[in-house]
């Protein structure tokens, strides 16, 4: 597995990572979910020669503060280490950034996936957040 930047948005290998994983929020508007990737602050991507196993968008200022906005792996190539490898890869690039968030879907898969990776509920810092 080799993870690259992301830098030539196609269309087919998005879409149908967005649509496997069911974020069909996403692929009911192509043109939006393009430019959210046009406007990121980095996006890396997880290939298998050159099939696209994974991506990890990230959005923010890159000094203060980072949101890993999407991590999406196809589903047949899950639990093999991809998300993961994308995850410590961002890890590494924004080691001194202060604050690394995200929001995820609040299952106990998930949950543990991320806490493994060192994150931390907000509720844990006295925080909560908000969304509208």
């Amino acid at each position: 597995m080799e993870i690259k930047e992301y830098k030539n948005y196609k269309d087919d290998e998005i879409l149908s990572l967005y649509t496997a994983v069911g974020w069909t929020a996403y692929t009911e508007n192509p043109a939006a979910l393009r430019a959210g990737y046009e406007n990121s602050l980095l996006i890396l991507a997880a290939y298998e020669g050159d099939e696209l196993q994974g991506i990890i968008r990230v959005v923010g200022d890159g000094q203060t503060i980072v949101f890993i906005q999407d991590i999406l792996v196809f589903p047949d190539k899950q639990r093999k280490g991809i998300g993961t490898a994308l995850i410590k890869e961002i890890l590494k690039r924004y080691k001194n950034v202060r604050q690394i968030e995200l929001a995820t879907d609040n299952t106990p898969k998930t949950v543990e996936f991320y806490k493994s990776m060192g994150f931390h509920e907000m509720s844990e810092y006295g925080c909560c957040g908000f969304m509208k």
